[in-house]
């Protein structure tokens, strides 16, 4: 693993590579962007928190980062940095102008994972889909699709005159032992006016249970983390774009806001921030392979609790923000009236009081401090009528953080780059 130096604000793109995350502190306004919106709730609408579909989560979560490290293994002969070798999962494969441009996303129900639209095909046809920053394939129900995509709009490649089959079949495994398995083709996709020619797509003949319109009403997944852990082996879609000179920069931003959010192609959206930018390493593979950082600490209040630097991956598909162990032990150490809640929810799993859920704890990235809100950090009441609400935050021995959603939802995250020479992530 090499780390690069980051250089103060403006980067050059003729400079050696560097890879830096961006920082600064976000403000709500008004914008004309690609919305996103929130795809599943944790939280029932008596406020009690849905403990066993967020017990699910976290296993995909797991699974979904191990697919990654097992793709990374095959499409480099390389064994990640972070990949403890142990599998959640399998996955096969086998042969048988310049712009910007906005995308609304729209949350769900409950800011958990987030969807916004897609077009794909000549002529083009439109679809949901989850924006997955810890992945990077890009799947939707095909044509001759038996299992789960019952009320998903179909991919008919039939009826695409730049549908071409490569003859390669995709099959990635689930927690639950379902599995998302497919046909690979290459079309055009559309992604906020922005056009990709020859992308890979999965048109799926069974989608996993989770995936099933009850659970999962997008229609498909589109992943914008690094070739690398591709399970198709192919290039992601804005990989694509940029590749294809369809952007004026090589940057995504990403903003994940209580009333929606947004994905902001080809450039930063800078109606979506005001204030100071702070600049932080992105932890580097070769390839480059998820969008990795170092969290530098943690506080409760004025106390620091967690010193010790931790790497940790900026995933748009998990929900709750994942320490070790030993860090959310800390952690909840400094919360007033906090409980290790392994028994009645299981293991790395804490509660915080209801009516005092904390509004002071903050993580470092970049030597600046993100204080996560009361509200991003309640997931819901541990049962009706408990005094004990189920905390945003656990603990699990992954051998790296995973800053999803409770950190996200903070922040504007407003420049991951694909460039060859220079790979950033900006938040505010």
């Amino acid at each position: 693993m090499r780390r690069y130096d980051t250089a103060e604000r403006d980067v050059s793109y003729d400079s050696p590579v560097r890879y830096i995350l961006h920082v600064i502190r976000r403000e709500s306004k008004s914008r004309e962007l690609v919305p996103f919106a929130r795809k599943r709730s944790f939280q029932k609408a008596n406020g009690v928190a849905d403990i066993p579909a967020l017990k699910a989560h976290v296993d995909e979560v797991r699974t979904k980062l191990s697919r990654g490290f097992e793709a990374f293994k095959v499409n480099t002969g390389k064994v990640h940095p972070n990949d403890n070798g142990v599998r959640h999962t399998s996955a096969k494969r086998s042969h048988a102008k310049r712009a910007t441009g906005k995308d609304p996303l729209t949350d769900d129900l409950d800011g958990d994972l987030w969807q916004g639209g897609v077009s794909v095909g000549t002529p083009l046809s439109a679809f949901t889909v989850d924006f997955d920053t810890g992945s990077s394939d890009f799947f939707l129900p095909g044509p001759d699709c038996t299992e789960n995509c019952e009320g998903h709009k179909v991919f008919e490649t039939g009826q695409s005159s730049t549908a071409v089959d490569q003859q390669e079949t995709f099959e990635i495994e689930f927690a639950d032992g379902s599995t998302v398995a497919g046909e690979i083709f290459q079309d055009t996709v559309n992604l906020a006016g922005l056009t990709a020619t020859n992308q890979a797509v999965v048109a799926a003949t069974q989608y996993s249970d989770g995936f099933a319109i009850a659970n999962s009403p997008p229609d498909g997944l589109l992943g914008l983390a690094f070739e690398s852990i591709a399970n198709t082996g192919s290039s992601p879609v804005f990989q694509t774009l940029v590749t294809q000179g369809q952007t004026t920069d090589p940057v995504f931003g990403v903003t994940l806001l209580d009333d929606g959010g947004e994905l902001f192609l080809g450039g930063t959206d800078t109606t979506a921030f005001t204030g100071s930018l702070a600049f932080a390493d992105l932890i580097v593979t070769d390839p480059p392979a998820f969008w990795e950082i170092t969290a530098s600490g943690v506080s409760v209040g004025n106390r620091r609790v967690v010193t010790r630097a931790q790497d940790a991956i900026v995933d748009t598909g998990t929900t709750l923000l994942i320490v070790d162990p030993n860090s959310a032990t800390e952690i909840f150490r400094a919360i007033p009236g906090s409980k290790n809640a392994a028994r009645e929810i299981g293991e790395g799993f804490f509660t915080v009081p209801c009516n005092e859920v904390p509004s002071n704890v903050a993580f470092t990235v970049a030597g600046k401090a993100f204080t996560l809100s009361a509200d991003t950090l309640n997931f819901g009441q541990l049962e009706e009528g408990s005094r004990d609400c189920v905390a945003g935050i656990m603990g699990a021995d992954e051998g790296f953080w995973i800053l999803g959603d409770v950190f996200l939802r903070n922040l504007y995250t407003a420049g991951f780059s694909y460039s060859l020479r220079v790979h950033r992530i900006r938040l505010r």
